[in-house]
């Protein structure tokens, strides 16, 4: 079930969830998804956001923040606060309903310009270092599709580029977010970079190798 609290103009919401309602409506009719509008009359998007997905009886509810207000501050707090998603309002429709998909596929996503803010602040961030405590607990294939991830490519073409079966790249990139403790996609991808295992320029060269072979 599908469930948006609060989103743009055409989309249901629950007139209760624009107060401090938010969490317990969710905890209520327990959705898969949340649409969270970071900004409600008595409280914020942000700080419900931390509720529900600090909630044990809510393991399997995913929020995606939506607003018109794409700064970092508010960008860099979602992410803190667990949400699963961080798009704009502009976004239409039919990407919003794919965007929830997405989430409630267990996949996280945020819109291009999201991510290149996040990726931007990375870049101005000293490295832990590849070899990092935090990277020893994967094997050696964990870490290279890890680092694919990073570098933007879905699971079929990771698959394509290492010549194993999607489902195969799934369980490598379930085990890595289990093993470092990570929530979702979006939390493994700024672990590489924060890391060291992926920088800003090195990513791009895998998907740019990817989107060729595609092409030809």
């Amino acid at each position: 079930m599908v469930r948006p609290i609060a989103g743009p103009a055409g989309w249901p919401a629950d007139p209760a969830a624009r107060t401090p309602e938010a969490v317990r409506t969710t905890r209520a009719l327990r959705p898969d998804v949340v649409l969270m509008d970071i900004r409600m009359p008595g409280m914020d998007g942000i700080t419900a956001t931390g509720q529900i997905v600090a909630d044990p009886r809510l393991g399997g509810c995913r929020v995606v923040i939506l607003t018109t207000f794409e700064t970092d501050e508010y960008v860099f707090a979602a992410r803190a606060a667990g949400a699963s998603g961080f798009l704009t309002k502009d976004v239409d429709p039919e990407g919003l309903r794919r965007a929830v998909r997405v989430v409630a596929a267990g996949e996280a996503l945020l819109s291009p310009s999201v991510t290149r803010r996040v990726v931007a602040q990375l870049a101005h961030r000293p490295a832990a270092g590849a070899g990092g405590a935090a990277l020893a607990v994967l094997t050696g294939r964990e870490r290279e599709i890890v680092r694919l991830v990073a570098a933007g490519l879905s699971n079929d073409a990771i698959a394509g580029h290492l010549v194993i079966s999607p489902l195969t790249v799934k369980t490598h990139i379930t085990r890595a977010i289990a093993k470092l403790g990570v929530r979702d996609r979006v939390q493994l991808v700024i672990l590489a970079y924060e890391t060291g295992l992926v920088r800003p320029g090195e990513a791009a060269a895998p998907a740019e190798a990817e989107r060729a072979r595609s092409d030809g």
